[in-house]
């Protein structure tokens, strides 16, 4: 939508927003699924990033404008106004703190962004492929953008972590394989037609991929030997704002976690010893009894399958009950990520028109084999009713609401948070049947709690309490982060390293998890207060989904007016 108007209210100037970020960021056109995007690639420079912030500088100046004109104070500009103003003045602080000069870390950074965005362009006629040619040539200048962003950073003293570096160099060896790179795999489903031109404009990608690994290898990984990855207070707390769309109180959401962790390990001690008798006083040793004797599937296809049974299963009985789902927000699909992706699974939201639906990735084990104890809450947080609920419905309201509050101002917290509120849900529903399914809910559970607790606490240096069955008094650093991790996990040791990898190189965006489902849970209670017997949870829900994104800061309070 562009603005047509002479005094545009906020919806319209975030929406404006949205327009002129997409020409600057194509990644982002596509996920929206403007078409003209398909071809291109983003400027990641200093000189691309300065632009953006630019943007987003004009775009306060317009909102403020826009707030002192009659009909701003209308609910839903208001509510707009507030979610536009609290990112942009967040994204400007990481930005101005230098922060785009040293992005490198396991999960979203350049690097995977780019990989990422060819398993979601369109691919299904000829001229798709045509513009995936494109942009697969596009790709040693947007990579040559952002290794000058790198150097900068060197420049000015701003490295980024060496973990981080060591952890990319090894994605980048993956992609660009040894006798086939993944681009040249990618490319060989196109047609026959553009074999020749696919071919070509792969090799490019790869050779600038080669050319990205490189250089990291032989010249920013010894530049940055020896630099922290730890990123300490003052780092944190701003990449809190971003993540959180709030100005926590570390050291009280560093409490809340400890109280969290000793919870459901009494939790889990209880299902423990339904499943393994005698392991209540270690719940993970019956964990790993599931691991070698529970059920559990083999094979990529048989567990791709059996996730998309599993989230239709989850629609079928939550439709009409506790939401009320539009046709096309019941359309979700189960995907195998690709190969050298995170450990961990994700979800990628539905195109704007709904020609892309929502979609769940899967990663693929070496073994190829798939405890179920560990997949079905996950499920219920990726998928159905988690993060595919609540992103399709936003993309499904976006014209009651704004493009931006559907799409591009979500606040990683607020959807973290519904997506381990709804596991929770999934459990009050009675939706785990049994302890083998509800120790793995537990485990999760506490994987969230441990994120809150190690995040905080290695980062900002915070002494281990006194009642901790774990190095009481001592203060956290990044290798007592991993060892807590692993012994309070159920996941394999793969899974914890990337993890911690993931928590050093995305300060603060692991403890929106649990400190969003806090904020879901308290709306709700208070909600349900408000309107005692008469409180309609289906309402609710399909109310509180419909918001759009919204930081902590605001969360709360608006669910509780619901």
């Amino acid at each position: 939508m562009s603005d047509t108007t002479s005094s545009p209210l906020p919806r319209r100037i975030a929406d404006s927003y949205v327009d002129a970020l997409v020409e600057l960021d194509p990644l982002a056109g596509t996920y929206l699924g403007v078409a003209e995007s398909h071809s291109r690639l983003p400027d990641f420079s200093p000189a691309g990033q300065e632009a953006v912030a630019a943007l987003a500088r004009t775009t306060l100046e317009r909102l403020a404008e826009a707030e002192a004109r009659p009909g701003a104070d209308d609910e839903a500009e208001r509510r707009c106004a507030r979610l536009l103003r609290e990112r942009l003045t967040a994204e400007l602080a990481v930005h101005d703190a230098g922060e785009g000069l040293r992005n490198l870390n396991n999960l979203f950074s350049p690097p995977q962004a780019v990989r990422a965005i060819f398993t979601v362009t369109p691919n299904e006629t000829t001229e798709d492929w045509s513009r995936i040619a494109e942009r697969l040539r596009a790709v040693p200048a947007c990579l040559d953008g952002y290794r000058a962003a790198l150097a900068e950073g060197l420049k000015r003293q701003l490295p980024a972590g060496p973990r981080q570096v060591t952890t990319v160099i090894g994605q980048l060896d993956t992609w660009v394989g040894t006798d086939r790179s993944w681009f040249a795999a990618f490319a060989a489903d196109g047609p026959a037609e553009l074999r020749s031109e696919l071919d070509s404009a792969a090799a490019h990608a790869t050779a600038a991929f080669e050319d990205l690994r490189d250089w990291l290898r032989d010249h920013y990984a010894p530049a940055v030997e020896g630099a922290p990855d730890i990123v300490g207070r003052e780092r944190y707390a701003r990449w809190v704002r971003s993540y959180n769309g709030t100005d926590l109180d570390l050291d009280e959401a560093y409490a809340y976690g400890w109280s969290e962790f000793h919870r459901l390990l009494g939790e889990m001690r209880a299902e423990a010893e339904k499943i393994l008798p005698g392991t209540a006083d270690d719940p993970w040793k019956a964990i790993a009894h599931l691991d070698e004797h529970g059920h559990h599937l083999e094979g990529v296809d048989a567990a791709r399958n059996w996730l998309q049974e599993l989230m239709d299963e989850a629609i079928e009985a939550l439709d009409g009950t506790h939401f009320d789902l539009a046709e096309r927000v019941k359309r979700v699909e189960s995907r195998i990520a690709p190969a050298g992706s995170a450990a961990a699974p994700y979800y990628t939201q539905p195109s704007a028109d709904f020609s892309r639906p929502g979609m769940t990735w899967l990663p693929a084990t070496a073994e190829d084999r798939y405890p179920v104890y560990d997949l079905v809450s996950t499920w219920y947080h990726e998928g159905v009713p988690g993060h595919h609920l609540q992103l399709a419905q936003w993309t499904h309201v976006a014209d009651r609401l704004s493009r931006y509050q559907a799409s591009i101002g979500m606040v990683s917290a607020n959807a973290e948070g519904w997506a381990l509120y709804a596991e929770r849900l999934m459990d009050e529903l009675g939706f785990l049947t049994d302890a083998e399914r509800r120790i793995g809910y537990l485990d999760a559970q506490m994987m969230r709690a441990v994120r809150v607790i190690i995040d905080i606490g290695m980062h900002l240096e915070l002494r281990i309490p006194a009642d901790s069955p774990f190095h009481p008094g001592e203060r956290w650093t990044p290798e007592l982060a991993e060892e807590f991790f692993g012994r309070h996990s159920g996941r394999p040791a793969d899974f914890v390293e990337s993890e911690l990898i993931r928590y050093l190189g995305m300060p603060g965006q692991a403890i929106g998890y649990k400190l969003g489902e806090r904020a879901w849970l308290r709306g709700r209670e208070a909600a349900r207060a408000a309107h005692g017997d008469a409180f309609d949870p289906k309402r609710w829900h399909m109310a509180a989904l419909s918001l759009g994104s919204l930081g902590l800061d605001d969360l709360e309070e608006e669910l509780a007016r619901l």
